[in-house]
């Protein structure tokens, strides 16, 4: 394991290997992390997604990091921070030339395809959020090759991770921040980049799959949606799929 302290003041931690980084980041934050801190793996043995999804990665061509947030809002509120997350890591693609949206609630898309998802655990009174990003990955399993895409596909040149990393975890921290006070702010920009609004979607609510058109986003981040004329504001809802 490698330490440093990045160029914002943020200690992180580099492993090779480990079952997950949000659960040694829990661990962590349970000790004395502080506010800001970062656990990162060449490799997860257990690396997992929303709803325990699985998330695979070639060894040494992504980021998979989960960072140590001590948010001081409501807990209701922190399902917010995976929205925030989102944008914090599409901004930062933008500022690599890859124009990036946020498909709400947790995954961020370039071109319609993946190229990171969120998952948003907590522990205490830290919030852990932990990504999983595509950087250098040239060839995808059969799958997932359709749906997903990487940084080297998209710009066809590699990128350095540890400060791309650094520069993920400062955004993050930073609109983690914002949120306390100026998420109405930050909804205007997730507007902007919502891959969902104004699509058709297959949705599972409970045990039930439906059909909707994507309105947008609520002032407090819901996901709106019209099913046959009415509006409806959801908090959660998976497997969201865009059919047309």
């Amino acid at each position: 394991m490698r330490q440093w302290h990045s160029s914002h003041g943020h200690c992180i931690r580099w492993y090779e290997c480990v079952g997950s980084t949000n659960d040694v980041a829990k661990e962590w934050a349970s000790d004395d992390a502080a506010d800001g801190s970062v656990v990162c793996a060449e490799e997860q043995s257990a690396g997992r997604g929303r709803r325990g999804s699985a998330w695979v990665c070639p060894v040494g061509e992504g980021l998979t990091f989960s960072q140590i947030l001590c948010p001081t809002m409501p807990r209701a509120l922190w399902p917010r921070l995976a929205l925030i997350a989102g944008l914090a890591v599409a901004k930062v693609l933008e500022s690599q030339g890859i124009a990036a949206e946020v498909k709400w609630p947790n995954d961020v898309l370039v071109g319609g395809k993946k190229i990171a998802g969120i998952l948003v655990e907590s522990v205490g009174d830290a919030v852990i959020v932990g990504v999983g990003l595509n950087v250098n990955v040239a060839d995808f399993p059969l799958e997932i090759a359709e749906i997903a895409t990487s940084m080297l596909r998209e710009m066809g040149r590699t990128f350095e991770r540890e400060p791309l990393l650094e520069n993920l975890t400062h955004a993050m921290h930073a609109h983690a921040a914002r949120a306390e006070h100026d998420f109405s702010e930050l909804m205007l920009e997730l507007r902007e980049r919502c891959a969902l609004t104004g699509n058709r979607v297959s949705l599972l609510l409970g045990n039930e799959m439906h059909i909707a058109t994507v309105a947008g986003l609520s002032e407090r981040g819901e996901l709106l949606i019209d099913r046959d004329g009415r509006i409806e504001a959801l908090m959660q809802a998976d497997q969201i799929r865009i059919i047309s």
